[in-house]
């Protein structure tokens, strides 16, 4: 849990020395940074020597034997349905089952799972020593994509293009895989349909992505322990940008809270990991932290197309938001702040999205449909008069790839499951007036109710400002 900045720590220990974020290159350049930067470059040195969050300590990613024993519990849905093996070619599928976190690109992968034994893995060559020095032993690669010529080699000569999926099919051939029933991670086009029936004409291919994605939408322990590692620092960013928010008040523009935010969050979670960054392959993998602050008109749109730099104005809605991964997982920590003076119907829309957000909590339990969360959500809004303000479903799943099915939405029948994690959005917007707003927490099905594990407050005191 983070310490709770509030505005009378987050000003004071004026006398802690401060190093400039960007420091100047020269004296001449140091004259030209205004003195209100200088001023926020020491609001971020000052937190990230004060501010700490207990959950943030190694480890830093799910262990190898997470892998093995996800790899274990596929293995026996396969056994089970008499089906041989399975090949992931989806990224998300490769890293929830092997955890490599390799970069996505155009060149095509290929993990292998049998029923029984040891994974395969099938990738571009400019990965073989970070795949060798990981715990899928067995492997092969192809130069580059597009490939010529011999495989598991640097290869120079022009040549014909090979098919990968042949390559693939062959190599399993070779193995044992040339009959029987195969599972694809997709359903294929027809045109790899028949070139797979070219490829292997004994084997009979499944659509198996569905299975997948059931494995990675109900989390284990350990990723719920690694998800909350995440929203707790998403916690403290929310609580340094409110914070910095009401230090320099219309100093700042929405930028400047932005770019203070991440930097304060980088380096808080940096000096927690420590050695751990040495460059090294497999270490400090899935990490992303994202931070975005927008004022005024702007939060008036749920999806805006514009770049964000606005000052913040008093009557400014101001939404602060944290997209945090830590070893892939992660989830959202949003919320909608408003500095006085705020309209009557702002303060309304702001009351009612709010408890529309706690709703879908309380209404979150294993058993349930989703379209009937949405609709013990959506109605709040209706019953208040506020129909016209609604423009998208309260919520998404939340996974690896930040959107997953399924859905808190009318049209989505999925009965929710314990331990499957939901955002927590539904926002309100008022593109007339120029303002609008969107909470958003990381929800955890429970048996009885959803666990919001976001630890911000959304309250009128922590979210109405007087700057």
């Amino acid at each position: 849990m983070a310490t709770k900045v509030t505005r009378r720590n987050f000003l004071g220990a004026a006398g802690i020395a401060a190093v400039p974020l960007l420091a100047p290159a020269s004296p001449l350049l140091a004259q030209t940074v205004a003195p209100e930067k200088r001023s926020m470059q020491r609001s971020v040195e000052r937190a990230v020597s004060q501010v700490k969050v207990s959950s943030l300590k190694a480890p830093w990613r799910l262990p190898v034997g997470w892998y093995r024993a996800t790899v274990k519990r596929l293995q026996g849905t396969l056994t089970e349905k008499k089906v041989a093996g399975l090949i992931a070619t989806s990224g998300l599928n490769q890293n929830y089952l092997a955890g490599h976190f390799l970069t996505q690109t155009e060149r095509p992968m290929y993990l292998f799972i049998p029923a029984q034994g040891e994974p395969v893995f099938f990738h571009p060559g400019l990965d073989r020593d970070m795949v060798e020095s990981w715990w899928v032993r067995e492997h092969e690669w192809y130069f580059d994509f597009h490939h010529a010529g011999k495989f598991n080699q640097v290869v120079w000569e022009a040549g014909a293009t090979e098919n990968l999926w042949e390559w693939v099919c062959r190599r399993l051939a070779k193995r044992g895989f040339g009959t029987g029933t195969l599972a694809l991670d997709f359903e294929p086009s027809p045109s790899l349909e028949k070139k797979l029936k070219e490829f292997a004409p004994e084997v009979k291919w499944e659509d198996w992505g569905k299975t997948l994605l059931h494995l990675r939408q109900v989390k284990t322990a350990e990723e719920i322990e690694m998800t909350q590692k995440a929203i707790d620092l998403h916690d403290a960013m929310l609580e340094f940008a409110r914070g910095f928010i009401l230090e320099h008040g219309t100093d700042a523009t929405d930028y400047d809270v932005r770019t203070a935010t991440s930097e304060f969050g980088t380096r808080l979670l940096m000096q927690a990991m420590g050695p751990e960054l040495d460059g090294r392959p497999h270490k400090g993998v899935g990490l992303s932290l994202n931070f975005g602050c927008r004022t005024g008109p702007a939060t008036a749109y749920p999806h805006p197309n514009q770049f964000f730099f606005k000052r913040i104005e008093r009557g400014d809605a101001i939404q602060i938001a944290s997209l945090i991964r830590i070893g892939g997982y992660g989830g959202e920590g949003y919320r909608a702040c408003h500095s006085e003076p705020i309209p009557a119907l702002g303060k309304k829309m702001w009351e009612v999205h709010t408890a529309m957000t706690e709703k879908q909590a309380e209404l979150s339990k294993a058993g349930v449909k989703c379209n009937d969360v949405a609709a013990g959500v959506l109605k709040l809004a209706f019953d208040a008069g506020l129909e016209k303000y609604v423009y998208h479903r309260p919520a998404h799943g939340a996974g690896m790839e930040g959107h997953q099915a399924p859905y808190i939405s009318p049209g989505d029948q999925t009965v929710l499951e314990e331990n499957m994690m939901f955002s927590n959005e539904p926002g309100l917007y008022n593109s007339e007036a120029g303002y609008g707003y969107n909470h958003s927490n990381n929800i955890l099905v429970g048996r009885n109710r959803g666990r919001q594990m976001n630890q911000t407050p959304m309250t009128k005191e922590w979210c109405w400002l007087k700057l």
